[in-house]
């Protein structure tokens, strides 16, 4: 049991669904596929709030909750003001960053850049065990 993973997406179709699939592997008890076995703490809900602050209260919540960030990398994800916001706060919290590459050619948010994060560049059960078991 991996613990709780707060995991950063861009919450488009995408990302959504890249997301969901991951849960989904962690907690099919009948397919024994995805042994890591883990709490999501993302929000994964809107937040009915426009109040940015108090939506970043909830998230840094989330966050400092979690014994690792999973940043799930889409096409789109590298201009997600959140998604930078979310790992810049994961780092000033010091979790662990595990970054999951849905294809390899998208560039990385901003904030990967020059920091210590253990990458998966695939959306592959092998390579994010991996990814995820070095930290």
């Amino acid at each position: 049991m991996l613990g709780k993973l707060f995991v950063s997406y861009r919450a488009d179709d995408e990302g959504s669904r890249y997301k969901n699939l991951l849960v989904g592997w962690s907690e099919n008890p009948n397919k024994n596929f995805f042994d890591i076995k883990f709490e999501d703490t993302s929000i994964g809900i809107s937040i009915n709030s426009t109040d940015a602050y108090y939506i970043k209260r909830r998230i840094k919540e989330k966050i400092k909750d979690s014994n690792k960030v999973i940043c799930i990398i889409g096409k789109n994800t590298f201009g997600s003001e959140w998604v930078n916001w979310e790992l810049a706060t994961a780092y000033d919290l010091n979790k662990p960053i595990v970054a999951i590459k849905i294809d390899r050619s998208y560039k990385s948010p901003i904030e990967i850049y020059g920091k210590n994060v253990h990458w998966a560049y695939s959306f592959t059960y092998e390579a994010i065990k991996k990814a995820l078991l070095e930290v």
